[in-house]
């Protein structure tokens, strides 16, 4: 979960890196630091907490060099302290390295290398790696960093994105890549190279990006770049040209990244939805995916695997391709799914959701469908990531970077991403009819201004987050289709407000829950206009003569629920299908309103990070 970027160049690395690690700040907060060479020496300066103490270090004591590294790190092995932060040097002092993963086998390597005489000087499992690079250097492989790297990271279980530097090869980086500790992305310059975790810390300066796959590795100089994997073969680099641009990656007016990707869904949504109707002829058009009518006929069952927010829109999805594409659903958690050898065949697919492509436990399910022949699809929003090669076939979210921990913008990119995929599957399995598949297209046509106009309630969340914000507990009601947005609605005010909430489905209510409610727990309640309005409405005459403060999520028009409800946000009449896209919004915007008024820090909330990249 760490990040991680590096240069080598022309230009001073420190600004540069330190810039480049302001933009994967979100992926942790604990420690920061940054390395460079200069006249034959490595200077390295580190900081514990955000980047701005780093940023304070460097003022008082600058240190520059045309190549460095630079990490941000999310602890794991050891406390936040400076000692413990990255980068780490090695004992003689002429090897440096970042790393993000976890070294499953460090004690015993630690202890080994201990009876052999080297000293540590933190706690982390990562300084293992920087000792055992020198020791290759030192035993035969002194004139060649990317041998001794190679040789040393054999040694390690675990999954891990490395790079590492030296004083003894002042012009050249080099990054390893093992399993599914996160992208290792490679940005060309002219007459200057960069290295990043994630694609935003260095679109400033490049869009043409190689992708490390699992076990390769790269040795980056001002103008090369050589890739070869971990036995030592050549690999030839595949150079991708990245859409996105630096500009929609800056918070811009907006005073946090959550709030500006709130606000940001109309277009997100536009863009993801772009090139992928055909609204003249009434069909779908998702060739990415790499679907035959006959693959998709031969389907008898779809495992959608993901986590946190994604899985959620996993369940939002399961009522998509059941109803539109009557094929059997399942959604696991990607955490939880390779642990009990589950059943896969060659007619099931597996997909898998993930905004970054890189969260660990979801690559993992992955590995575990390819090996048993499943069809591999994936929705992503990160251009190149891990989860879209791997995958036979994928939809990307087009959502744009999404810098917020807590996700927004990519879970609704992601659910409107898998009412396309139902309807594609409908249209090659014959399950849908015409006037069927042209309605629903007129009513995705119509989603991005029902999102631009359901956004325009945020002054009204505000107000009524100044009402809610004390309370310490939360219950969010949901039914149908609409219960896994009361599971996001509950889980984003958890991230963001530190508030305890819980999302439940409605008709669950009286078999436990309801025995929590009183006037100090609010219940926020989704109450469309759809076919569960009824019973909707019973549940929250239920809490309210139990004494429950009611906030109900209403269609506009509904007068009805005023006198049943104590707070009533209204959204637009929307397709029942499409409502989650609809009702998630206003439960986002009063997560981040509730959380600014308690001073929580909205864009990296404690101990959560962007992109979970170890188990």
């Amino acid at each position: 979960m760490c990040g991680i970027v590096g240069y080598v160049g022309f230009r001073n690395a420190t600004p540069l890196i330190v810039d480049g690690l302001q933009r994967l700040e979100y992926r942790g907060y604990d420690s920061a630091g940054v390395a460079v060479i200069n006249d034959g020496r490595i200077h390295i300066r580190r900081d514990v907490g955000k980047l701005s103490n780093l940023r304070g270090r460097l003022a008082a004591d600058p240190i520059e060099g045309c190549i460095g590294i630079g990490h941000t790190r999310w602890a794991t092995h050891g406390v936040p302290a400076e000692r413990n932060a990255h980068p780490h040097i090695s004992m003689d002092g002429d090897f440096v390295l970042v790393h993000n993963g976890i070294v499953e086998n460090y004690l015993e390597l630690r202890d080994e290398l201990t009876a052999e005489g080297i000293k540590f000087k933190s706690d982390t499992d990562t300084e293992v790696i920087v000792q055992l690079i020198e020791r290759f250097a030192k035993n035969g492989a002194r004139g060649n960093l990317a041998e001794a790297t190679r040789r040393a990271v054999q040694y390690l279980r675990g999954a891990h994105a490395i790079v590492v530097m030296s004083r003894l090869h002042p012009d050249e980086l080099v990054a390893v890549r093992i399993g599914n500790a996160g992208g290792v992305a490679i940005g060309l310059g002219e007459g200057e190279n960069f290295i990043a975790s994630d694609i935003p810390a260095i679109l400033e300066y490049t869009r043409r990006m190689i992708f490390l796959e699992s076990r390769q590795m790269a040795t980056v100089t001002a103008g090369t770049v050589r890739l070869q994997t971990l036995d030592g073969a050549a690999v030839k680099a595949v150079v991708h040209d990245v859409p996105w641009d630096p500009i929609s990656a800056a918070k811009g007016e907006y005073k946090h990244f959550m709030q500006k990707e709130i606000f940001e869904q109309a277009r997100s949504l536009t863009d993801t939805i772009g090139g992928r109707v055909d609204f003249d002829h009434d069909t779908i058009i998702l060739p990415d995916l790499n679907l035959t009518p006959e693959r998709a006929q031969s389907l008898n069952r779809l495992v959608t695997v993901a986590c946190g927010t994604s899985y959620y829109s996993g369940l939002v999805g399961k009522f998509y391709i059941e109803q539109l594409a009557r094929l059997n659903v399942e959604v696991d958690y990607g955490s939880e799914y390779r642990y009990r050898d589950p059943i896969i065949d060659e007619q099931t697919a597996i997909l898998a959701i993930t905004q970054s492509g890189e969260t660990v436990d979801t690559l993992a399910a992955m590995e575990e469908a390819r090996e048993k022949q499943a069809l591999l699809w994936s929705i992503v929003n990160a251009v190149g990531s891990q989860a879209m090669r791997l995958a036979d076939g994928y939809i990307t979210m087009n959502a744009g970077p999404e810098i917020g921990v807590a996700s927004t913008k990519a879970f609704t990119a992601s659910i409107v991403d898998q009412y396309l995929l139902a309807l594609y599957l409908g249209q090659l399995r014959g399950t849908l009819k015409p006037a069927q598949l042209r309605q629903a297209i007129q009513d995705i046509a119509r989603l991005p201004d029902l999102v631009g106009r359901t956004l325009e309630m945020a002054d009204q969340i505000n107000d009524l987050a100044g009402r809610l914000y004390h309370y310490r507990d939360f219950l969010f009601l949901g039914r149908g289709i609409n219960y896994p947005i009361a599971l996001e609605g509950a889980l984003k005010l958890k991230e963001i407000s530190y508030i305890h909430a819980e999302g439940y489905p409605a008709g669950e209510m009286k078999h436990g829950p309801i025995a929590l409610i009183d006037e100090d727990m609010p219940a926020v309640t989704i109450a469309l206009k759809d076919a569960l309005y009824d019973k909707m409405i019973s549940q929250i005459e239920q809490a309210k003569a139990r004494g429950g403060l009611v906030i109900a999520l209403a269609t506009e028009g509904d007068s009805f629920i005023r006198s049943k409800a104590d707070h009533v946000l209204y959204v637009p009449d929307t397709p029942p299908l499409l409502s989650p896209v609809v009702a998630v919004i206003p439960l986002q915007l009063l997560a981040y309103t509730i959380a600014v008024r308690r001073g929580a820090d909205v864009d990296q909330p404690r101990n959560l990070a962007k992109s979970v990249t170890v188990e």
